[in-house]
Formats: C-alpha cells, structure tokens, sequence
C-alpha cells in the first residue's frame, strides 16, 4: 500500500469459534490491533477450517470504540484477553460457505495464519474475494 487512503478494509483471523459466533451476533469485533479503523471501511473475516484457512464473512465498520467507551463488562474482557477496543458493524454478513484463502489472489503469498490477521485490503482486493463468496 503506498498510503493509508488506499486502505479500503482488512483482514481479521478469529481464532475461537464463539469469536466467530460472537461476531455475527452481536456485530461487534474486538479488536487487540491498532489499525487507522474508519466508517464503511470492509472487514474480511477469517477462521481456519478443516481445509485451511477461509473467509467465511465480512462486515462494514461503523465506528470504532476505544477501551474507555466501553462498558465495564467489556473493559474486563478486553483486558483479559489484551483488546484495545471494539469494532462495530453497521452490518456484518456470513457466507454460505467459506472461501478458502488458496483460492483467492492470496494464493501465492508468504503470509499465512496469524499473519494474515490486521493485513490491509484495497478495494480491488476486496472486491475480488466478495463475488466470489457471495
């Protein structure tokens, strides 16, 4: 990326399955990454299947809120687990089925696993992985 305007969303790796569930329910991510997080920037989340790592869902950003906006429920968890806040969607959506990443344009990229977690997207990336999950 040659600058932080080319930044159309990211990439976030859940690791727990009732991460993943929390994440469709509640439309709320937390967050232990600083990233610039803007409004209607697209979140591409990932989560490891039996065949690999795969996208399984996406949501479009809100607002972002700091650990101190947070409730006192939130800011125990958060400091449990070491998150800095929480990512709100104005709406989130989970794919039929999963698209596993070795079938995306990161097919041939060194970055695999927890490195893909917090990995800027432009909105051409982002655009190529949607159709095809939809």
């Amino acid at each position: 990326m040659s600058n932080e305007g080319d930044v159309a969303g990211y990439i976030l790796r859940i690791t727990r399955k009732e991460w993943v569930k929390q994440v469709f329910e509640r439309t709320k991510y937390y967050v232990g990454i600083k990233r610039k997080w803007l409004p209607n920037q697209t979140i591409l989340f990932v989560h490891k299947t039996a065949k690999g790592d795969a996208f399984i869902g996406y949501g479009v950003i809100n607002n972002f809120q700091d650990f101190e906006e947070l409730s006192d429920e939130e800011k125990t968890e958060c400091q449990k687990w070491n998150w800095k806040g929480a990512l709100d969607f104005i709406y989130v959506v989970k794919f039929k089925e999963p698209l596993l990443i070795k079938k995306t344009f990161l097919r041939d990229s060194k970055l695999k696993g927890r490195y893909l977690h917090g990995l800027a997207l432009t909105r051409k990336q982002i655009d190529s992985i949607l159709p095809m999950a939809e």
